[in-house]
């Protein structure tokens, strides 16, 4: 910081240290808010970092095991220290972090409008991140800067120096120059005090809806490291576990062997049959014995019904570092799977979805209804997840097994109710704050057997799910 602006805000801050806490008490409605968010986000097993954490009541909030909270005025760390004794808390500038630590997720809660220089703070965090690390700000939006001075004016807030008000391009970019890349930003609070019915109304159902969601107050930024990763450093780095469940699918049961192509360090091949009608577990077992010299294949059989039970069975016996689905009608091509290997293991994204409908596709690979719908439930998906999904319904799907086992843990959230796993997966992924992108295959025309997709009965299933899933991610 320059020295004229640095000593401003650090009086300032001094000077309100003392009666800070009970001045935080007349907006808890907008503090409350902020910590659900944050924890929707955060597990019990995080380690955080809060930075410019005042006198501590937000990290004291927050989920996690191992927390750290640091500002460079000593007297709102003492104010910390003095009243919560779980959370580690330093005098320290946030331009020139000296702690030897990496953490899982790092705060800046409506900090970064004090900051000098942005840049030399975003640089200064870099080195207390590791790869999947998570960075979230929140910031006020520069639409209410207006209001808030007035109410500056009035005495309803406390007079502070001045911010800086940038949008979430000016962040992105900057977080961007000092190694990290933002995948996701949300805006809540059209109404930040509490007023019976009207606040829960507005900032529950309303605030959440496209325009008004634009002018509500906080704003909400994550990100993560670049990794920058090449295809030929990662070739070897990982192993894949690839999930083939299969219905009625004997005549391809071969091919999916014959046709997968060599990738990654070692790959493990778990065939799941699924209350087939025609021979389809006879073939599994015959081509198991037939390739078991070159290939590591495993086989079972579901105990339920649905893709989404074959799936999880299947990756109830993977033990490879990456878990993927690949369907046994073979429309995806197996060609295309080393794609999905390089994106994740590269860092482009953490969950690698496959997306059917940015290339045309072979002329009976999907009817016109069922493309009609998986358009409408990608706009459905891109609106809940807050990042763009072309495609919910594509049968390949790609993310490593330690967050496949941390999203087991958070299952019940959602609930266990999905047939096809396709929700299951992507809610999941969206639980556990990871990248989601998409990966654009050419879908092919199955050559043997009969899609196992009722389009009206499964349509109204899916439907019953989005809105289920959105009263947890949006509505809440």
């Amino acid at each position: 910081m320059s020295s004229v602006r640095k000593e401003t805000i650090f009086k300032h801050f001094e000077s309100v240290a003392d009666n800070y806490q009970q001045y935080r008490r007349r907006f808890s409605y907008y503090n409350k808010d902020i910590e659900n968010y944050l924890n929707f986000y955060i597990s019990e097993s995080d380690s955080i970092l809060e930075v410019g954490c005042g006198s501590g009541e937000t990290i004291h909030q927050l989920k996690g095991n191992d927390k750290t909270g640091i500002d460079f005025s000593p007297k709102m760390i003492d104010a910390a220290k003095t009243n919560y004794r779980d959370v580690n808390f330093y005098v320290m500038d946030a331009a020139h972090i000296t702690l030897d630590k990496k953490f899982d997720v790092i705060i800046f809660n409506n900090i970064i409008g004090y900051l000098d220089n942005i840049q030399d703070v975003f640089y200064s965090v870099k080195k207390n991140c590791h790869e999947h690390t998570r960075i979230i700000i929140s910031y006020y939006n520069h639409y209410w800067e207006p209001l808030l001075n007035l109410g500056e004016t009035t005495g309803y807030k406390k007079k502070s120096p001045q911010q800086n008000w940038l949008d979430e391009k000016d962040i992105s970019n900057l977080l961007y120059l000092s190694g990290f890349e933002t995948y996701r930003t949300n805006r809540r609070l059209l109404i930040p005090v509490y007023i019976p019915i009207l606040s829960w109304l507005v900032n529950k159902y309303i605030a959440k809806l496209p325009i008004f969601r634009s002018l509500s107050l906080n704003q909400f930024l994550f990100a993560r490291p670049l990794l920058n990763l090449k295809e030929e450093e990662v070739a070897e780095k990982y192993s894949v576990s690839i999930c083939i469940p299969a219905r009625n699918e004997s005549g391809n049961i071969e091919n999916a062997i014959l046709r997968l192509p060599k990738f990654g360090k070692h790959q493990e091949i778990i065939f799941i049959e699924g209350n087939s009608t025609d021979d389809t577990w006879q073939k599994i077992k015959e081509i198991q014995q037939k390739y078991q010299h070159t290939h590591d294949i495993k086989i079972a059989q579901q105990g339920g019904k649905g893709k989404g039970d074959a799936v999880r069975k299947g990756y109830s016996i993977a033990t490879q570092d990456i878990l993927m689905i690949l369907d046994a009608d073979l429309t995806m091509p197996p060609e295309e799977l080393p794609k999905f290997f390089n994106a994740i293991a590269t860092g482009k994204g953490e969950f690698i979805n496959g997306s059917r409908l940015v290339y045309p596709m072979d002329k009976d690979a999907m009817r016109f209804l069922n493309t009609l719908g998986n358009k409408f439930f990608s706009k459905v998906f891109s609106w809940l997840l807050e990042q763009p999904i072309k495609d919910s319904l594509c049968g390949t799907k790609v993310m490593f097994r330690e967050d496949y086992l941390k999203l087991i843990q958070n299952r019940k959230f959602f609930g266990d109710f999905d047939p096809f796993g396709d929700f299951d997966l992507l809610f999941g992924a969206y639980k556990l704050n990871l990248k989601i992108i998409d990966l654009p295959i050419r879908y092919r025309e199955r050559t043997y057997g009969d899609t196992n997709i009722s389009r009206f009965q499964n349509g109204f299933m899916l439907l019953r799910m989005c809105w289920f899933a959105a009263g947890k991610i949006k509505f809440w």
